[in-house]
This record gives C-alpha cells, structure tokens and sequence, in this order.
C-alpha cells in the first residue's frame, strides 16, 4: 500500500470560525459552538493549555483550536479591547451592585 502525496486543498478560517449577532453577542466563535475565540485565548494564553488539553477540554477539533488562535492573531486588537471593555463593564457592575452574599458573610465576620 502506498499513502497518497497529494496535497489537501487549504481550508479557511471561515470554515471554523463564525460571528452572528444572536449567539454570544456576536464575538467571533468557533462554529456550531458556543465557544468565542476569547475563551481559546484565555486558554491558552492565560492558562498555558496545550492546544491538545484546549481541544479535549471543550470538545474541539484541533484544527478548529488552531483556527481559532489565527483568528485572535489576525485580529488580536479588535479582541483585546473588546475584552477589555467587558473586564471594565464586569468590575464597573460589580462595584455597583454589590454581592448581598459578601455583604451578609461580612456583616457574620464582624459580628462573631
């Protein structure tokens, strides 16, 4: 038997990554998923995952895993401010509307 040396036709990013306004908020994603880009980059950026571990741990394609970092790459400073202004939303609400679990706990800490 010999393996064919013929080369496979490239697929694009388009194949594996989509953005539509009703799912996520229109972050780019990886499709038929609910899995952004961000939350790959978060991955493998911030918590050092293997694109392996990144893949078995949301259930991807490597391939797709991969897409999905040349999305970010490609598009990095759109994604970055983006996620930016949702740390910044997150702590600015966070500051706002106060935890009544915290609150209790710490009221129960000064009290005993």
């Amino acid at each position: 038997m010999s393996m064919s040396t013929q080369a496979q036709a490239p697929v694009s990013l388009d194949s594996y990554i989509v953005s539509t306004p009703d799912t996520l908020g229109g972050k780019p994603r990886i499709a038929d998923t609910r899995v952004a880009v961000t939350h790959i980059k978060a991955a493998r950026l911030k918590l050092g995952l293997s694109f392996e571990e990144i893949a078995q741990s949301y259930n991807l394609s490597l391939p797709a895993v991969y897409a999905a970092m040349a999305y970010y790459y490609a598009h990095k400073a759109e994604i970055d401010q983006r996620d930016a202004e949702t740390a910044a939303y997150i702590e600015d609400f966070q500051r706002r509307n106060p935890s009544p679990l915290e609150a209790k706990l710490a009221e129960l800490k000064h009290a005993g």
